[in-house]
């Protein structure tokens, strides 16, 4: 790993890489929801962007945001093992957080497993603050924390 990657909106002939490290990474012990069926669906949808990040052609990381009028959502977040800890995911959100702000957008939510203590730790160093718990948010099974921050409000702060 020689630890540069560049960012690139994914096209559709990336939707299995990116939907096998969604079902490896983020989907462990669920079932298999973001198919490539369905991240071809969300590259396509204009509301959409897919965005991965790429070292030597492969695909180690990538995120899935869909922007609404008032607030963005951050649906999906995945990194290759090996490729954790060295600035992607930042560098994956902080692109989309800026594509936020662009479309006059200042919320950005998100939802992550209860459990994944890593994933929460991640998110709260970007500025991410927990809103509540969601019980058997995913498939029935597993609660969610889902969080939320004001990009407004952290430009204002000095915090962006």
């Amino acid at each position: 790993m020689s630890g540069r990657f560049h960012l690139q909106l994914a096209r559709t002939c990336d939707a299995e890489r990116i939907a096998l490290m969604s079902r490896d990474y983020v989907e462990r012990g669920l079932g298999w929801i973001w198919t490539p069926r369905r991240v071809i669906d969300r590259i396509r949808c204009p509301k959409t962007v897919v965005l991965t990040a790429s070292e030597a052609s492969w695909i180690v990381g990538f995120a899935i945001m869909e922007f609404g009028e008032e607030e963005a959502h951050l649906e999906l977040l995945g990194i290759e093992p090996d490729y954790r800890r060295h600035g992607i995911g930042r560098s994956l959100v902080s692109w989309l957080e800026g594509s936020a702000l662009t479309a006059g957008i200042s919320i950005v939510r998100l939802e992550l497993r209860a459990n994944n203590t890593g994933a929460l730790h991640f998110y709260q160093r970007l500025g991410y603050r927990p809103i509540r718990r969601v019980r058997g948010y995913y498939q029935g099974r597993e609660p969610a924390i889902e969080m939320a921050r004001d990009l407004w409000y952290a430009i204002s702060t000095g915090a962006m």
